[in-house]
């Protein structure tokens, strides 16, 4: 076979090219590592110093330096002794060994001068000196846990110790709770005082017997359905007059109220010759004492007949019959009176009228009242304000749910109304027979199964499902016992100081007493001869 001419041969590769090429790739590969390396270095450089910076500050907040973090320091080990040295020396004292608490003290003691020299020089406690002290302590902290001052000991013993505390804590709440409750149901002097002269003015002033007599348009206005009819149940004369009184000095036409007034015989005399001595910018006020109502008897009224009973009057006085498991303060002794259960006989009291607005004897009007009588009950009988904005204003707070009875008529997460400023349509009263209602629960509840004492379980009981909700605006409570919001004062139409705490009581709440005393006239002669200040 012939060989081609050498023109036409194809050229012979060279091997330097492929070198240059390789070694170019491998620089390339190089220089990207290092650049990878430097990168690297520079982002992990910032989060040195803020690790330092970060430690720097925790030291800074738990009071510690460098030589305290290290492996050896001496100072951390004087600190952890004196901690622990410190709870012995409780439980020391607590087992009545006070030679032992003393030594211990004595120890820390010098232990602290040490740490203390230390710091004031800025230098480290050097090991040397500070060995004696660590070996005294460690003695100490030895005998201490031969003493059976271990870790589990004291436990127990701080348990023991708080749990004697919340005994004590308990007592302490029991009595002040009694106290409260004496202090609140005590008759000041200077109330009785005012009854005892007011009663013998009456009877000594003829003068005023005769006024009252010859007010022939008061008998037309208390019958008047035209007007604005108010009754308070009370034997509290100063307390009746700031409740009229604030009533009058806030209606648009104090002409046009009508202010009717019920007490006992005790207190029906000084009660007829306050209201004629005094005027109230022509509002009418008329007195009556209970024990006129000839319909009043045990045989019309459950209660009545249960207030007779020596049994309840024993409950309510000497508190012996249940072991002291009732709380004081349903044993109140005013549940005894029938004018707090008057409430539940309004229409018996006054035949004549249609509708009346209920006020308590411990509340400050400071609004005008007569849009009341234009609300629309919507066939309901009793408006009243709902106070089940918390849940133990509930009907399940009041009422005994383990009873059938009361499981079977009564939804326990109904709201809860109060008692003090409630509108009622008599006329709807008298056509639902609420008064027979309200027998009914009293007869099933002679033994107190139903509920404790009071009048508003039973209130909540006889108007469920006949109460119609009021704006909360027109009665706030709460100045009795606790704080009130201003925007709440300052909107409310009735303040009411529910509570033990009233305003003519020492133990009143000072702050909210203004509102109460600013609607006496405190000038008066008869209150400057009973000391009322």
């Amino acid at each position: 076979m012939r060989r081609r001419p050498t023109d036409f041969r194809r050229p012979v590769r060279r091997r330097v090219p492929d070198v240059f090429w390789w070694a170019l790739c491998c620089a390339v590969v190089l220089l990207f590592i290092y650049i990878l390396t430097k990168g690297t270095q520079i982002e992990s450089r910032p989060s040195l110093p803020k690790r330092t910076y970060k430690n720097d500050r925790i030291m800074e907040g738990l009071n510690i330096t460098e030589e305290m973090l290290s492996s050896d320091s001496v100072t951390r080990q004087l600190n952890d002794q004196i901690s622990l040295a410190k709870a012995f020396v409780v439980i020391a004292k607590e087992s009545n060994n006070l030679q032992f608490a003393w030594e211990l003290s004595a120890q820390i003691r010098n232990s602290q001068i040490l740490l203390s020299n230390a710091a004031t020089r800025r230098s480290p406690l050097t090991t040397r000196e500070s060995d004696s002290a660590i070996r005294d302590m460690a003695l100490l902290l030895y005998q201490a846990q031969q003493l059976h001052y271990d870790s589990a000991t004291m436990i127990m013993r701080f348990k023991a110790k708080i749990q004697a505390l919340e005994e004590q804590m308990n007592s302490v709440s029991e009595k002040s709770s009694k106290y409260g409750q004496i202090a609140a149901e005590e008759v000041p002097k200077s109330l009785y005082c005012l009854g005892v002269r007011l009663t013998t003015e009456w009877f000594k002033n003829l003068s005023l017997q005769k006024k009252l007599k010859d007010k022939r348009q008061v008998e037309m206005k208390i019958k008047d359905k035209n007007l604005y009819h108010f009754c308070v149940f009370s034997d509290n004369i100063i307390a009746t007059s700031v409740v009229v009184n604030s009533t009058a000095k806030n209606s648009k036409n104090p002409n046009m109220v009508v202010f009717h007034l019920v007490t006992d015989e005790i207190n029906y005399a000084a009660m007829k010759a306050w209201f004629t001595l005094n005027d109230f910018r022509g509002v009418t006020v008329e007195v009556q004492k209970y024990e006129d109502f000839t319909w009043l008897n045990a045989s019309y009224v459950p209660v009545l007949k249960q207030l007779q009973d020596s049994e309840i009057q024993s409950y309510y006085f000497s508190g012996n019959s249940d072991d002291g498991k009732t709380p004081i303060k349903f044993r109140n002794p005013k549940y005894l009176s029938m004018l707090n259960h008057l409430r539940f006989y309004i229409p018996e009291v006054f035949p004549a009228l249609k509708k009346i607005v209920f006020l308590d004897d411990d509340v400050v009007v400071q609004k005008d009242l007569s849009d009341l009588f234009s609300i629309d009950l919507n066939g309901n009988v009793n408006g009243a304000v709902e106070t089940c904005m918390e849940t133990f204003h509930r009907y399940h707070k009041y009422l005994n749910y383990s009873h059938p009875l009361i499981r079977a008529h009564f939804d326990p997460d109904a709201c809860g109304w109060a008692f003090g400023m409630n509108v009622f349509d008599l006329v709807e009263w008298r056509k639902k027979n609420v008064t027979g209602i309200y027998h009914y629960w009293q007869e099933k509840n002679v033994d107190r199964t139903l509920w404790k004492l009071g009048t508003l379980p039973p209130g909540l009981l006889t108007f469920y499902g006949l109460t119609e909700p009021l704006d909360p605006s027109w009665h706030v409570l709460g100045f009795g016992y606790t704080n009130v919001d201003a925007q709440l004062i300052e909107r409310g139409a009735v303040l009411h100081f529910n509570g033990n705490s009233k305003p003519w009581l020492k133990i009143g709440i000072e702050k909210y007493k203004p509102i109460w005393e600013k609607h006496i006239d405190y000038s008066h002669p008869l209150l400057q001869q009973c000391n009322f200040h």
